[in-house]
């Protein structure tokens, strides 16, 4: 295993190098990510064009929705610094409640040679008013407006897109999620997970003062859907060749008027040679910015999930692009929930939904699943808990459930672990083989393939690295000078002192090799961490 520990104020593109060094790496750093968007019932929407940013330093010439004006509100309210601009990649988040009527009016404000435009809406019946026929649906010509209803009839993670020209008009960026929450709320989502201790996770939280940055409770109108947190992953891929001619066409037609001869775009969308793969509008390692980063004016979005040991955590993910993305959460399965609002049950009313070790988004669809992560299994105790230390942290007790998690002390640093592990050491010999007394063998720091971002500790919570040590060891960490009782190697060398926080990072990526490149060179594209941390550390998901 290889490990680190991050200071929180760290710049967020130094994960980086962590990234390239291993899966389930151990570091700390502040995350802003949720589900975002706007409140509706009614909003106003426009299609306009604007440059989008790249890791690599390209402006690339986009299209997309954005607001006309201030909208009607923003969710989660736990997030500040909120803007939602004239035009975004994707567009915003439509954020209802079942069985709300819903109105969506869209006003064209794209380049007169870019012609008619529109939006689906796909699974919901849409009443149309104004625009101008179109092949799929009532269109917006330049500078003209049409107004879509529909009832939001099914919860759960939808679609919507431009229904025009839509192998032009979708890669220029034109597309967006809707979030649907449910009407009712299962009971048993309200008294709080987990199960074992109703309204534990909820504690927990407020014990450290972390806000609630979920939607709402549930995720359907089911009581197999509860959830901790949510994030929404929208995966696209970008031809730059498209765009370049598309911008090079508008430009040689400014000024001409739509309709006319000669005033439309011929862009050719064959061969199809996408070169950057993005989530949310952004590539790694901007993904890992905050939500609403002042130098993403375009692209408000992050995807950077994080979580506690015991929360679930819901998965809103939606294939928005024309290739279908083989998408790689390591750490533990996906239960899938829904495919475009549509839950998944057996004929008894249980989850019926496949648990996916790759998760797939097909162009177009949508999904709803569940992760969830507590360590249990891994016949070591992830928080390095020792019997012979002084320290109060190393010491905590572990008092099983039904279920053999500890979840009776919420405030516990310690709460949701797998009790059957405590006080197992991760190896009692570091530098030696499996069976010398661990289920590791941890790598030898004074060896340099190794990397300086190896931080020493494979353990959770405050002072992991201090507090991780079997036995006494003095001088350089040797199998010689520690003898058989060993310690981890040392750590805080590079950037950080041994007492602070330390959590698990393991790597989200497609499974696409290319995928994970921007214009071909790696890392970048769609790749990044899911970050689980012990309880003290507080996930702070606002500005």
């Amino acid at each position: 295993m290889f490990a680190t520990t991050f200071n929180t104020t760290n710049a967020m593109k130094r994960l980086l190098p962590l990234g390239l060094a291993a899966m389930g790496a151990l570091f700390t750093a502040a995350a802003q990510a949720a589900a975002p968007g706007i409140t509706g019932p009614t909003f106003t929407l426009q299609a306009s064009p604007a440059n989008i940013t790249q890791p690599d330093g390209q402006q690339i010439y986009s299209w997309g929705y954005g607001c006309v004006g201030t909208p009607g509100g923003y969710a989660p309210t736990t997030i500040g610094g909120t803007f939602c601009n004239a035009m975004q990649l994707p567009g915003p988040t439509l954020i209802v409640t079942e069985g709300q009527t819903v109105t969506v009016t869209l006003t064209n404000n794209l380049p007169a040679a870019a012609g008619n435009t529109s939006i689906l809406f796909p699974g919901f019946a849409t009443a149309t008013q104004g625009g101008v026929t179109g092949l799929l649906t009532q269109e917006a010509a330049p500078g003209g407006s049409v107004t879509y209803t529909f009832t939001a009839s099914t919860p759960g993670t939808h679609a919507y897109y431009s229904g025009t020209q839509g192998d032009l008009q979708v890669e220029m960026g034109l597309f967006g999620a809707l979030i649907v929450l449910p009407k009712t709320v299962p009971a048993a989502c309200t008294t709080g997970l987990p199960a074992t201790n109703p309204g534990g996770n909820a504690a927990a939280r407020t014990a450290w003062g972390e806000a609630d940055f979920s939607l709402a409770k549930s995720a359907y109108d089911h009581p197999a859907t509860c959830y901790d947190r949510e994030y929404l992953f929208q995966f696209s891929e970008m031809d730059p060749s498209i765009h370049t001619a598309a911008l090079a066409q508008v430009t040689a037609k400014a000024g001409c008027t739509a309709g006319v001869a000669g005033c439309s775009l011929d862009v050719p969308t064959e061969p199809y040679h996408p070169a950057y793969f993005m989530i949310n509008g952004r590539s790694m390692p901007d993904d890992m910015d905050p939500n609403y980063a002042p130098m993403y004016p375009n692209q408000p979005y992050n995807g950077n999930p994080h979580m506690h040991p015991g929360e679930i955590t819901l998965l809103r993910v939606i294939g928005q692009g024309r290739w279908q993305h083989p998408f790689h959460e390591h750490g533990n399965h996906v239960r899938i929930l829904a495919r475009d609002g549509n839950l998944l049950l057996s004929p008894g009313g249980n989850l019926a939904g496949p648990l996916q070790f790759t998760t797939t988004t097909t162009p177009g669809v949508a999904f709803d699943g569940l992760f969830y992560y507590t360590g249990r299994g891994l016949n070591w105790d992830m928080y390095g808990h020792n019997q012979a230390s002084t320290d109060a942290n190393a010491t905590l007790p572990c008092v099983p459930d039904v279920n053999g998690y500890n979840t009776g002390a919420p405030a516990a640093i310690n709460y949701f672990e797998w009790c059957q592990d405590h006080y197992k050491p991760v190896q009692a010999a570091p530098f030696g083989d499996v069976p010398a007394g661990g289920p590791i063998t941890l790598p030898d720091p004074n060896i340099f393939k190794n990397g300086t971002w190896y931080g020493g500790s494979p353990y959770l919570g405050p002072d992991a690295t201090a507090r991780a040590t079997f036995g006494t060891c003095t001088g350089v960490n040797t199998t010689t000078a520690c003898g058989a009782t060993g310690t981890t190697p040392p750590s805080g060398t590079v950037v950080n002192s041994p007492s602070t926080e330390a959590g698990y990072a393991f790597m989200w990526h497609s499974h696409n090799e290319r995928e994970i490149t921007t214009n071909n060179i790696f890392p970048g594209g769609m790749m990044m961490m899911m970050l689980v941390d012990s309880r003290e550390f507080r996930i702070d998901e606002s500005q």
